[in-house]
């Protein structure tokens, strides 16, 4: 196990950290020091990536968990609890989208949109943030998205849930910052991620021309976005809390 990094002797959970940016920040987490819990819908994905952390020579414990399920996520962070004694971090990352004009969507769509988009990240705080405020330290981070600071077309309801993941992260930033607990958001752009290439299919004109308007003329790679969560959890950001930290390559400048 890494013992010299920023992260060393701390334990994270990371939702959706089975592939792209949640596997990327994980991956990360534990070549800096830290013990990692994995939760993902997929436990055979999450289990990939326990193996690399095992190569790696740290600890990783595996949640199959779907974040739409509040008790699950309950269950999730207390069977950490349970195996680590503390969560110094959460990375609530998991999210899902499906690509199509707001008028042809239904309240199937809208539903599950939120739930995993918005909701899911609700569910993963309120499951640590009492034991971070009785240990009186943590560092929360959502990834939320550009298109919730700016929108998106095709990802109306999307834009919203993310919007909203935004704004509830200030607003628990200013419950939980006499406790010592930091609440901030990494809003990615277009990210070369297999959630990017689902939403692609069928689109591939739109986001091709997307990507042409991207000033540094690229997708951002997962370990490019999870280099900012990584930022946002670490003793470098002590001072920051209830921010949203864009990594899209300059796609918009708010």
């Amino acid at each position: 196990m890494p013992d010299d990094g920023r992260f060393a002797g701390k334990v994270a959970m990371v939702t959706g950290a089975g592939s792209g940016i949640g596997r990327a920040t994980a991956l990360r987490l534990v070549r800096e020091g830290a013990s990692v819990v994995l939760g993902d819908l997929s436990g055979e994905r999450a289990a990939a990536v326990a193996a690399e952390v095992a190569d790696l020579g740290g600890e990783a414990a595996v949640a199959v968990v779907d974040v739409a399920d509040a008790g699950a996520v309950r269950q999730a962070a207390d069977a950490a609890l349970d195996r680590f004694g503390k969560i110094d971090v959460l990375v609530s990352n998991a999210g899902w989208d499906q690509v199509m004009p707001f008028v042809d969507t239904d309240e199937t769509l809208w539903d599950k949109v939120i739930a995993v988009n918005y909701r899911g990240h609700l569910a993963s705080a309120h499951a640590v943030v009492p034991h971070m405020v009785a240990r009186g330290t943590g560092r929360i981070v959502l990834v939320a998205s550009d298109a919730g600071r700016v929108g998106s077309t095709g990802e109306a309801v999307y834009s919203g849930a993310k919007g909203a993941v935004i704004a509830f992260a200030k607003a628990l930033a200013r419950e939980t910052a006499r406790f010592g607990v930091n609440v901030n958001c990494v809003a990615p752009g277009l990210t070369d991620t297999p959630m990017l290439a689902g939403v692609t299919e069928g689109h591939e004109k739109l986001m091709a021309a997307i990507i042409r308007s991207i000033p540094l003329g690229r997708t951002a790679t997962p370990e490019e976005v999870a280099a900012a969560v990584l930022f946002f959890a670490s003793p470098d950001a002590d001072y920051i809390t209830g921010q949203t930290l864009s990594v899209n390559g300059g796609l918009s400048m708010v």
